[in-house]
Formats: C-alpha cells, structure tokens, sequence
C-alpha cells in the first residue's frame, strides 16, 4: 500500500502518518526500488491502534509508552490515569457551569464583568448609592484585577472591607465625595492647591483592612504602573492618601 492508501483504509491524514512517522510512534516501511514505500497490514493495524488511542483522549507521549516493548506504563495504568483526568475536567466543568449560570442569572452584567459573583453583588449594593464617576468606574476595575490576581485569603478581606462602604448612606456619601474631589484633578497638575483636599477625604474612605498588612515595596513595577494610569492631580492625590494612611509610596 502507498501512503495514501494506509491513511484512507485506517481514516486518518498522510499528514497524521507522517507526523507519526517523526515522533517514532509508527514504524517506517522499506522504499521499494522505485522510491515509493510499501506499507503493509501491520501497518494499518498499528495505524488503528494509534488512532483509537488518540480518540480517546490518551497524549502521544503516552501511545508511545503503550506500543513500546518496553514500555514504562502499560494500557490499563495509562487509561486509569486519563479517566482520573476526564474526571477533574468534568469537576472543573460543572463548577464553571455553575459560575456562569450565577452571572447569567443575576440579569445585566457589570462593565468590569465577568467578575465573581461575590463582587458583582458587591458592585451591584454600591452602584446603587455610587454616582456616575469616571475614577469610580476606574476604582472598580481595579478591584476586579485585584480579586483576579489576589490569593484566596486576600480575596475575602477585600470583599469585605469594600463591602462595609455599603453599609450605610454614610459611607456612601464620603465616597461620592471623593470620587468627586479626584475626578475634579483629572486636569491639574501634582502640586495643585486641590490635591491635598481630595487626598485627605480618599484616606477617611479606605475601610479597615482593604490594604495589604506588612511593608509594600515602593518601587515596585506594579505600583509604577498604577500611578501611570492616572493623570498627575489624580496620581498625586492617591500616593499623598497612602502616605496619610502608613503605606510607603
């Protein structure tokens, strides 16, 4: 049989035979004198082994480990392992089903979304009282990175420090008017007279518990990239409110 002939007769591409041919996982056959090769039945039987391999999932690494001689592993443990597999992908499945049916199920999505469910029913409790501010909108795009990128732990503290601003018509209130106050900077140079102003009011809004305990390291790449983000008036503000609060800018 020519190579086209194999590859039909088993149902794969000449393209998957020679692929297998590289990676040792198919036995080259002898050129006849006329340059062709000349597969045989072996062939196709190996050929389909392969293939049934492979449809049920089991990695190329592991086919090779099936159909040595020697092999390291023999088809029981490797289909173990695979069905051990499929199962966490079925867990992981159902979780994110579960994930996006909360999402989907909650009605109207947040700009920032998706976000987790525990935020977005934290931003929905805030953006009630909240007015329509471009750094609140900023603020909760931090927040999403935050809880994205933040470990387990760190995540619960940030829900709940953000979510005792939701409180009370207070709290509310004291956020607006920060908001108000940085967004009122976002034309200002650093060492306008406003600056302190707005900084003073964003301190008195940082609830307990909402910034990392322990040192932070002034120069990091992280925070040079997030004073980039904002305009110098509202840069400012935000490095002199961490400095009132303790936190090396």
């Amino acid at each position: 049989m020519r190579i086209g002939e194999l590859a039909e007769t088993v149902g794969v591409t000449t393209r998957a035979v020679r692929h297998y041919h590289h990676l040792g996982l198919l036995p080259e056959p002898d050129r006849l004198s006329n340059g062709y090769r000349d597969y045989t039945l072996r062939h196709a039987v190996a050929l389909a082994r392969i293939r049934r391999l492979t449809e049920l999932g089991v990695g190329l690494g592991e086919v090779r480990d099936v159909l040595a001689d020697d092999a390291g592993k023999d088809l029981t443990e490797v289909l173990e392992e695979l069905d051990e597999d499929l199962a966490r992908q079925e867990t992981a499945i159902r979780e994110r089903r579960a994930r996006l049916r909360v999402l989907l199920e909650a009605g109207e999505l947040s700009p920032e979304g998706p976000v987790s469910p525990e935020l977005a029913e934290l931003f929905a409790r805030t953006s009630a009282g909240l007015t329509d501010s471009p750094m609140a909108a900023k603020d909760r795009e931090l927040l999403a990175l935050i809880e994205t990128a933040a470990p387990p732990e760190a995540r619960e503290r940030l829900l709940a420090a953000v979510g005792s601003v939701a409180e009370s018509p207070e709290t509310i209130a004291r956020a607006n008017e920060a908001y108000a106050l940085l967004d009122a900077l976002a034309e200002v140079t650093a060492d306008d007279p406003r600056v302190e102003a707005a900084a003073h009011r964003l301190a008195e809004c940082v609830p307990p518990g909402l910034l990392p305990e322990g040192p932070t390291e002034p120069d990091s790449t992280f925070l040079r990239a997030f004073y980039a983000d904002f305009p110098p008036g509202q840069a400012a503000a935000i490095r002199r409110a961490l400095e009132i609060l303790g936190v090396e800018t």
